[in-house]
């Protein structure tokens, strides 16, 4: 990590430099060392090692964004296309058929004896595709 962190600190001195001056000798670690203190002196790196900070920053933010967007994009997708006879499990590890959409409310009827539950509708976590169901007894069942 030391070693990335100190390349690094050269390629910035290089770039500020303008190329030889920083990087002619930097096969040793003092030579570099030399380099980058004669061009550390003209004050001009620290402006360019702010800019490769901020470009850095800036590229970790969107590597780590732009997927986060897409899987809200699917979520919002599914919640949005959900209707009535649906099979779904919910956040808390329900299954259930839902019976009825309204707004941000869902009903779902569960178990063998159909029973209903009223949930928000950001409570769906997946539509199954599967048409099975879990018993009272812990066995699950098809349902047709």
């Amino acid at each position: 990590m030391f070693s990335f962190l100190s390349r690094l600190t050269v390629l910035a001195s290089l770039i500020s430099c303008g190329g030889a001056d920083a990087g002619t000798s930097s096969s040793s670690a003092s030579a570099s060392q030399e380099g980058l203190a004669g061009c550390l002196g003209s004050g001009g790196s620290t402006g360019i090692m702010m800019i490769v900070m901020l470009v850095v920053m800036v590229g970790l933010f969107l590597v780590m964004s732009i997927p986060q967007r897409k899987r809200e994009k699917k979520v919002k997708d599914m919640l949005a296309a959900l209707k009535p006879g649906d099979r779904v499990r919910t956040i808390g590890g329900i299954y259930g058929t839902v019976t009825s959409v309204k707004d941000d409310v869902v009903t779902l009827s569960t178990g063998p004896d159909k029973i209903r539950l009223v949930m928000a509708r950001g409570a769906i976590a997946t539509i199954e595709d599967a048409p099975v169901e879990a018993t009272i007894d812990g066995d699950v069942k098809d349902v047709k």
